[in-house]
């Protein structure tokens, strides 16, 4: 229980440690080549016009860089292959601090890797000016199809490899999908990316991420999968040195590099816990925005008028006059709260 402990928390706390002393690298060169936006978006994915984004923004995504989310997904990868490869030698604390595993983060760690590497080309697209999305970008429909296929092999390894094909409902038991359990992983993934428009305010998306993360880290620790609990709790405490310097004023940005890896990441994860069941409380704040996105785009197509000033939910907030500190601060309290309450139901539902 001792080494575990160390394991899960301490290697949290070295991820923070490592994450805080290679941040001014990264930043070094962020602002040497002035990787950051050269203009702001001013139409919405539909093609109309967001004059209000573009008025709450324009002050800072054109001066502040993107890509610090390279260190949420580099700490985590050093830190998983340091350990592996100390532990070849055999000495038995390095063993047993190991925590690359094939059942538990294989998967994890290849999903995170893929889609942070997938938004890091999306980063540098925006940075150059290039792409057809206003201010530059990747096309949604490729990033898009990108995600299908990291979901369908996420599907196939858990359906054919690991012999999953059920979902855990807390209080009720276990619900055979069959064969449909690839095509239900896809779509919890694919809505689980969607949250992503939460990485929209400094400090928002880390801290809502970090309070999810850790949560499914009490999970598995509490399922005894020591090592995906690692792999969770080395996250947050990369996320946590990334929250150090990106609270306001914010040094650098997340970028898609950042909540591409980190939203498909905890889709597997939660599978692996099979607890995907409670992800929708877990992860409420990325609900939220998702869903004030979809209302606002199908009110706009069908009803011709907008139900929010501006989507997604917090720029809504922002928009009415509440200060981006106080929207950020507020959505990091529910993310704490539901984390919380998604863990114990999770736990008890067994």
């Amino acid at each position: 229980m001792v080494l575990n402990v160390l394991k899960v928390f301490g290697l949290s706390a070295l991820a923070f440690f490592l994450g805080i002393l290679l941040t001014p690298l990264l930043t070094h060169y962020l602002y040497k080549y002035k990787l950051w936006r050269k203009e702001v978006r001013n139409v919405a994915p539909d093609g109309a016009a967001t004059p209000i984004f573009a008025k709450l923004h324009k002050d800072r995504e054109t001066r502040v860089p993107r890509m610090g989310g390279i260190l949420i997904w580099a700490v985590p990868t050093v830190i998983i292959y340091f350990f592996w490869l100390m532990s070849l030698g055999g000495d038995p604390l390095f063993e047993k601090l190991n925590f690359l595993s094939r059942s538990q983060t294989w998967l994890p760690l290849f999903t995170l890797i893929s889609a942070a590497l997938l938004g890091l080309a999306d980063d540098l697209w925006q940075t150059l000016g290039r792409g057809n999305y206003a201010a530059g970008g990747m096309r949604f429909s490729w990033r898009l199809m990108v995600v299908i296929g990291i979901a369908a092999v996420g599907a196939m390894w858990f359906y054919f490899q690991l012999d999953v094909s059920t979902v855990f409902i807390p209080f009720f038991g276990e619900v055979s999908l069959g064969i449909f359990f690839i095509p239900f992983f896809i779509l919890v993934m694919l809505a689980t990316f969607s949250g992503g428009v939460i990485d929209g305010l400094d400090g928002l998306a880390g801290g809502v991420m970090a309070a999810i993360f850790a949560s499914y880290t009490g999970i598995a620790f509490f399922q005894n999968q020591i090592d995906l609990a690692a792999f969770s709790a080395v996250i947050v405490g990369a996320i946590a040195a990334f929250l150090w310097f990106n609270i306001p004023p914010a040094r650098f940005y997340m970028g898609e590099t950042g909540i591409l890896g980190l939203t498909t990441s905890i889709t597997v994860i939660a599978f692996l816990t099979n607890s995907v069941a409670v992800l929708p409380i877990i992860a409420l704040p990325l609900v939220l925005d998702a869903g004030s996105v979809i209302i606002q785009l199908i009110s706009k197509k069908f009803f011709g008028r907008k139900v929010f000033l501006v989507s997604p939910l917090h720029h809504h907030f922002e928009a009415k006059g509440w200060p981006s500190y106080k929207v950020t601060m507020r959505a990091w309290i529910i993310s704490a709260v539901t984390a919380v309450v998604g863990m114990v139901i999770a736990i008890l539902g067994r």
